[in-house]
């Protein structure tokens, strides 16, 4: 009986799947995430937890430089604050 596995894209934990028997049985619990890339292209992420999907969808999402963030808090000189 052929086994393959499977790992999460984000903490690499691995779970053995046996080809008779469907991916799904093997992967209950996981989150499968389809990355669409384009016209055919498709990538596919395995998480073992919403933990390392989140995780790893931080890591995906670019910064936001903390003086843009900062500027949002600090008033304006010359009196044109809002309330």
């Amino acid at each position: 009986m052929p086994k393959g596995n499977f790992s999460c894209s984000w903490c690499n934990e691995k779970v053995e799947f046996s080809t008779e028997e469907p991916p799904c049985k093997a992967l209950t619990g996981w989150i499968v995430v389809s990355h669409w890339k384009g016209l055919r292209s498709v990538d596919h992420y395995c998480f073992c937890s919403f933990t390392c999907l989140r995780r790893w969808a931080s890591a995906q999402a670019p910064e936001i430089p903390e003086v843009f963030l900062r500027a949002f808090g600090e008033e304006q000189e010359g009196g044109n604050t809002r309330p």
